[in-house]
């Protein structure tokens, strides 16, 4: 699953989403690549992950709030065209025992919105 923001801002209720579909049971390891621009206002990013049934019905969700700065204001990642990218670990071992469609879903809640400087979101399976 991957989101590009170059074109655009990412705004409170515009969830980065993706469907996959599970026929037996898997094990899933996840971590996001996020990518950010010098314009990006905050230390923190708050981000809400969901794995949704096909009913809609929330199957597990947590809340990541991973600090990108420290305390001077200087990124905790080094500046590669443009963009301060991190790897940010999801969930390990993320199982799903029952055969069905499961939506991937990222939520940002920032206190501002629309969320400017964030340009590029990976869900990632190691």
């Amino acid at each position: 699953m991957q989101r590009s923001f170059y074109d655009t801002v990412w705004e409170r209720f515009d969830f980065v989403r993706a469907d996959v579909v599970v026929e037996e049971p898997t094990t899933f390891d996840l971590s996001m690549r996020i990518s950010f621009t010098e314009e990006y206002p905050y230390d923190y990013i708050d981000l809400v992950f969901a794995v949704l049934t096909s009913d809609g019905d929330r199957y597990r969700g947590k809340a990541y709030k991973p600090k990108l700065k420290d305390a001077d204001g200087n990124w905790s990642s080094e500046l590669k065209d443009g963009c301060y990218t991190f790897i940010l670990p999801i969930n390990k071992e993320l199982r799903i025992n029952d055969p069905g469609t499961y939506r991937f879903q990222i939520e940002q809640k920032m206190p501002i919105t629309p969320l400017v400087g964030v340009k590029e979101l990976t869900i990632l399976n190691n």
